[in-house]
């Protein structure tokens, strides 16, 4: 079954009648290569070239006979080719066909997926830029920490992405190998020239070495990538149910007109396209492991890896680009209330700015140890009788013997606080023209010589 939002183009990669096709054009290029050699005859060649593929369900029927699909594939051509296909998969093992289409697969899927993956980007980036001022409450351990803002966390979402299409690059070159190698990698039937000039027609690298496959570390890579992407995403799908938890209420995913939350309860609007998301990702985890324990394979080759492949290689495919299109569209209608995110952030009552009390008055003399005991104990105060925090350490002589209430009016500055935000978010986006220290307002870099007073 392939997912709502999957492009139909990756569907369509990943179907049997597109696996034949492919095998077909690795087998074209093979009798061309070996023509122009003058191992094969060229009207042979040509023969093959003309065959204008060979329908799934014939090949289908042919192996229920043959119970081998490559076997099934160049009799199901044969019948089409006539005398020339004496010459079709000549010198081949079977495996130089699998392997060499498969990456040529991999590498057309992966471009779909690097195409979401900046479409996603993009989606990031323009709600980064709406909310690059628009304050809320950090979080750690699920408790109030310190002001930041909304933009912010999307500009952690965009850097992320953006690490992620790069590990799916690298992949997607380390998988673009082909091997017509032979049965245990030792060009015994055809020369090495032949596999040349057929990756270089394909589009492909050769493989340095190989045995009867091309070595499934590299396929191991490609679908721990994808795997590492589908995290990213549970990442950030899991940072929208949090917000959108009704006691928190600062984002929503979109809830479209007729849309029903729950059979049971009208009032319903829940993350689904989120919980979608978060469940996906672990498939594609599963998937990597699985792509691990392909790696290693007897000797010059089994067939262990063969049955796992069938399904993992093109499923991780499909989920993740279903994924991808997905949060796109929760991202572009996304509902971001920021009343509400300003009503969070004031919740503590002012206790978010005790790091800030604490600093000034350390700068003031006071130990930190002291000044971290005077500021905690009228932090849980305001925790535990509900009162204003800043009002608090107003009254306190502990803290205005050190302070003024201009002090205290500074340390509470939510401005101050947020002011290297911006400038960061317009940073990470590629909105900044500056340097990093420029746009961060620092100086130079200390070095550990320095003398430090």
């Amino acid at each position: 079954m392939i997912p709502r939002y999957t492009h139909p183009e990756m569907g369509r990669i990943w179907g049997e009648q597109r696996k034949y096709d492919t095998w077909l054009r690795v087998e074209v290029a093979v009798t061309k290569a070996m023509a122009a050699t003058g191992l094969v005859p060229e009207d042979a060649a040509r023969d093959i070239a003309a065959c204008e593929g060979v329908r799934a369900e014939r090949i289908d029927e042919i192996e229920q006979t043959t119970q081998h699909d490559v076997i099934a594939f160049t009799t199901a051509v044969a019948e089409q080719v006539g005398p020339s296909a004496r010459w079709l998969h000549f010198g081949l093992t079977s495996s130089d066909v699998l392997d060499t289409a498969l990456a040529l697969q991999m590498r057309e899927a992966c471009g779909l997926i690097l195409d979401d993956i900046d479409g996603l980007l993009e989606a990031v980036r323009e709600r980064a830029r709406e909310h690059r001022d628009t304050p809320m409450i950090g979080r750690t351990h699920g408790v109030h920490a310190e002001p930041m803002t909304f933009g912010l966390k999307l500009a952690l979402w965009y850097a992320e992405l953006g690490r992620d299409r790069q590990r799916l690059e690298r992949a997607r070159e380390l998988v673009s190998v082909g091997k017509i190698s032979g049965a245990v990698g030792t060009y015994a039937h055809l020369e090495p020239e032949i596999e040349q000039q057929v990756c270089a027609a394909l589009g492909l690298e050769p493989a340095p070495v190989s045995s009867q496959v091309i070595q499934r570390d590299r396929h191991a890579e490609l679908l721990g990538a994808i795997a590492i992407t589908g995290a990213s995403l549970e990442k950030f799908a899991l940072e929208v149910r949090g917000l959108q938890k009704t006691e928190i209420g600062e984002v929503e995913e979109g809830f479209a007109k007729g849309q029903k939350g729950s059979s049971a309860m009208p009032h319903k609007r829940n993350p689904i396209g989120c919980e979608q998301l978060t469940g996906m990702a672990r498939l594609l985890r599963a998937n990597a492991m699985a792509a691990l324990e392909n790696v290693a394979l007897w000797h010059e080759r089994d067939i262990s890896h063969s049955s796992v492949e069938r399904v993992i290689v093109p499923d991780s495919f499909i989920a993740l680009d279903h994924m991808l299109r997905r949060f796109t569209r929760i991202v572009r209608t996304l509902v971001v209330h920021p009343d509400r995110m300003r009503e969070n952030l004031e919740r503590s009552r002012g206790v978010v700015f005790s790091g800030t009390v604490l600093l000034q008055l350390a700068q003031r003399g006071v130990s930190r140890e002291q000044a971290y005991a005077w500021v905690q104990q009228v932090a849980m105060r305001s925790y535990e009788e509900r009162l204003d925090f800043k009002e608090l350490l107003a009254a306190d002589p502990d803290v205005m013997g050190v302070l003024s209430r201009d002090d205290i009016d500074r340390a509470f500055d939510l401005a101050q606080q947020l002011r290297h935000v911006g400038p960061l978010v317009d940073r990470v986006l590629g909105d900044a023209p500056q340097k990093a220290d420029q746009v961060l307002g620092r100086g130079r870099a200390i070095s550990l010589d320095d003398d430090l007073v």
